[in-house]
């Protein structure tokens, strides 16, 4: 019988939503797991279900800070790098900061892992990256101009990967998320993912409020796909595999609409008075792109990716978390 040898991860930003659902599961199958975070966007409250298990440690630090990186890589197989300043509308607040994060914190981390000779870097791409492109689905191959300085930012780690790749002989792999969604996402502050910050609404009798018409569709992805497809890229043996970026999503496409009629559905059952929230209408937000969809095609040959949930499965497990947690 093969023994699985136990292996030491650095999941970057490991107290934000997918790092720390990550950090979870990687712990569940006996690996140890480093965690570096800042705690600018995530949250001690997202470790406590681990934070004292004995393969389990936090570093507190910055990836703008190239000591922090170098001290977190040391031993480490593995890295998954979430770390990130997200959200298309901070960038366009504060282009700077949203840089410093997504771009310098990106170099110095391929920089670190390469000094360390870590066996593989798979790091948190974007949908953002397709840009302009109109095509649908979305293949990686072909992809448009960005529409802000958050999709200019995730292009670039893009490009720096190849690089590290091509000229150092870093194994690298790219996810490009699209519109991630789950336990453990954060309802609260300016810039909330849409899924969770309905929810709330919703669990408080408030009318969601959309922007646009609410026929703009995103491929909805629930953390577990995600998860799926963190673990494939970093455990493939198919030299095809590495060294490229792979769409990360379900395949499938949703309206805002769509999306809010399967919460309040869903909702209902906790609440039947949430059936008859009604729904408020704005302007569209600048740099949103109107239609997202991915083609899985690449991962599904390539890493075996077989994702579980639908958007809509999904959302029934998201929503009772919600309410069993955050109600």
């Amino acid at each position: 019988m093969k023994v699985e040898m136990q292996k030491v991860i650095l999941i970057t930003g490991g107290a934000g939503f997918i790092g720390s659902n990550l950090c979870d599961y990687f712990l569940s199958k006996g690996d140890k797991v480093v965690c570096l975070d800042n705690f600018a966007t995530g949250h001690r409250h997202n470790l406590k279900d681990f934070i004292n298990h004995p393969n389990f440690s936090l570093i507190e630090g910055d990836i703008r800070n190239a000591t922090d990186c170098a001290t977190a890589v040391k031993g480490v197989d593995y890295v998954l790098h979430q770390a990130a300043l997200g959200s298309v509308p901070r960038s366009l607040k504060d282009p700077v900061t949203t840089n410093d994060v997504n771009v310098t914190g990106f170099l110095n981390m391929l920089v670190a892992a390469r000094d360390e000779k870590v066996k593989r870097f798979i790091y948190a791409a974007s949908s953002s990256t397709y840009g302009d492109s109109e095509s649908l689905p979305k293949v990686e191959e072909v992809i448009g101009k960005p529409l802000s300085p958050y999709a200019i930012t995730k292009y670039i780690n893009e490009l720096y990967a190849e690089i590290f790749s091509k000229t150092y002989g870093l194994e690298t792999i790219g996810l490009r998320y699209f519109n991630v969604f789950g336990r453990k996402q954060d309802p609260n502050g300016a810039y909330a993912a849409v899924i969770p910050k309905f929810v709330m609404q919703l669990m408080h009798l408030e009318r969601p409020k959309i922007n646009g018409d609410g026929n703009y569709s995103r491929d909805f992805t629930y953390i577990d796909n995600v998860i799926q497809m963190n673990e494939l890229a970093m455990l493939t043996q198919n030299p095809e595999a590495i060294n490229t970026v792979y769409n990360t999503a379900y395949g499938d496409r949703n309206t805002l609409n769509n999306l809010v009629g399967y919460l309040k559905e869903y909702l209902s059952e906790y609440d039947p008075r949430i059936a008859t929230v009604s729904v408020e209408y704005g302007s569209n937000r600048a740099g949103d792109i109107p239609h997202s969809l991915a083609s899985i095609d690449k991962a599904k040959n390539l890493l075996g990716y077989n994702p579980k949930y639908s958007m809509q499965e999904g959302l029934k497990e998201a929503v009772g978390w919600y309410w069993h947690n955050l109600r």
